[in-house]
């Protein structure tokens, strides 16, 4: 729910406290800690723990919120105890390096409901309150159809959704019957969810061999992006305008080899390396636009040496950091960006590109109307290989694909 404009910052306060009383938990920071101590640096020392005292939105960047229900994944069961194990090695880290004050708050676990919609629900109410306030929320999973609440924390926000999907697997597999787990199907609630409010997907990282074909298909029939793991790979650099472009970016544990992420009763041995996985998390930490992450299937009864919920820990700096770097350079005049156009002589059409002199991001212009420029509709995230190849008179695949969603 919305806090209404003409409410006071006080009313504000006393609405958002009320909702947090009846579906989070707060956390013992003594209790999570076990005695250890933090020095000075750490970030354990800078986090604002949530007690279930009034707390004033505005004045945080970043929340965390932990949801451990595993009920969603009966072949994964033990990730609801994945949030408070990465907590204490995330507190464990120091502060980034940053110019900017460390403003982040724990809100603590969301209390799992009497079904798993009711926890969807749950998160979703304190999804949307954040984003609303322009906080930053971290969820801790859990399994992954968690993100399913976390999707619907977008609902009522008057705006159209991105979604970036880190997975192994492309779960949209339904088997049929009333015990099919959540799990594995959760993606198609996303898609076909109603009202609609998704605008585009992409899902980054899947295996072939662990996926039937007909779900890429699928995907790319609905003008959705789907790239393999071995194409990402091979220049990670591509996936920073897909996390550029997103809103809302879920992450299953299971994307990360088993050598570096051991975590889950399913782990395969191929996968994204650890420091890839921060890398994209880095990326998404630096998008302007990015509003929400999620972290999923991480289960401490198979983690070794907490080498899992360690990676859990350095994805979120690596978040944090990137959050804390943001520039602002998204395209609103030309003063801090360099024009190129390049002419597609065969479709004899003038392609536009924009590159900024703060970060060399590049945007392209896609045609919608006449009278709108600069706006989040016509001017989409690309890389200087988009570039390239509309020089080499090729409309590059991006842009297609834009064009047609766009038109």
């Amino acid at each position: 729910m919305i806090v209404c404009a003409g409410r006071t910052q006080r009313a504000a306060v006393v609405y958002f406290y009320t909702m947090i009383q009846e579906f989070l938990t707060p956390i013992a920071k003594e209790g999570l800690l076990q005695g250890d101590e933090l020095h000075p640096g750490q970030i354990g020392n800078y986090m604002y723990i949530y007690e279930g005292k009034p707390v004033e939105l505005s004045t945080f960047n970043l929340a965390l919120i932990g949801v451990g229900d595993d009920r969603g994944n009966p072949g994964n069961p033990g990730s609801a105890k994945a949030p408070d194990i990465i907590r204490k090695e995330f507190y464990k880290l120091y502060v980034p390096p940053i110019e900017r004050e460390f403003k982040m708050i724990d809100l603590g676990n969301i209390r799992p409901g009497e079904t798993l919609r009711d926890t969807y629900v749950a998160l979703a109410g304190v999804m949307t309150e954040l984003i609303t306030h322009k906080v930053v929320p971290i969820v801790l999973g859990g399994s992954n159809d968690v993100a399913f609440g976390q999707y619907l924390g977008y609902k009522g926000l008057m705006t159209l959704v991105n979604v970036v999907n880190v997975d192994e697997r492309i779960d949209m597999v339904d088997f049929g019957g009333d015990h099919s787990p959540e799990a594995s199907s959760f993606l198609m609630k996303i898609l076909t969810h109603s009202p609609n409010y998704l605008y585009h997907y992409a899902h980054l990282g899947h295996q072939t061999y662990l996926n039937d074909t007909k779900l890429v298909e699928t995907l790319q029939s609905l003008n959705f992006d789907c790239h393999r793991l071995g194409v990402i790979r091979e220049n990670m650099n591509d996936a920073e305008p897909i996390l550029r472009d997103a809103d809302m970016l879920m992450v299953d544990i299971s994307a990360v080899r088993m050598a570096d992420a051991p975590a889950h009763a399913q782990a395969t041995p191929n996968g994204f390396t650890g420091e890839e996985l921060c890398l994209l998390m880095r990326y998404a930490g630096l998008s302007d636009k990015l509003s929400s992450l999620g972290i999923y299937e991480i289960n401490p009864n198979y983690d070794h040496n907490r080498q899992t919920t360690q990676l859990a820990a350095q994805m979120i700096w690596c978040f944090v950091e990137g959050y804390y770097n943001r520039v602002g350079d998204y395209p609103v005049t030309q003063h801090d960006h360099l024009k190129f156009t390049v002419r597609i002589e065969e479709a004899n059409h003038n392609l536009v590109f924009w590159r900024s002199k703060k970060t060399d991001r590049w945007w392209m212009e896609v045609p919608v109307s006449k009278n709108e420029r600069f706006t989040r509709s016509n001017l989409v995230p690309c890389s200087i290989r988009d570039y390239e190849t509309a020089c080499s008179q090729e409309l590059p695949d991006r842009w297609m694909k834009a064009y047609t969603k766009m038109m």
